[in-house]
């Protein structure tokens, strides 16, 4: 019975591996350029928005002291 099920097996993984690359191939990559230009404005939103809620944590940390007189 193991014999049945091996051809299918390789024959969905041939089936996977072959519209894989065939969507891969429909893909626009884009340019090295704009690939860094990209990863140039991720990180800036990323340490902008880590800032941004690091002095709202702070602030509200502050108020909760004086709020709780602590």
């Amino acid at each position: 019975m193991a014999n049945k099920n091996r051809p299918a097996r390789k024959n969905a993984i041939t089936r996977f591996y072959r519209e894989t690359v065939g969507e891969l191939r429909k893909v626009t990559w884009p340019t090295r350029q704009e690939a860094i230009n990209l990863t140039i404005v991720v990180l800036f939103v990323t340490f902008g928005m880590s800032a941004f809620l690091g002095v709202l944590d702070y602030l509200f940390s502050r108020l909760f002291v004086v709020i709780l007189g602590l």
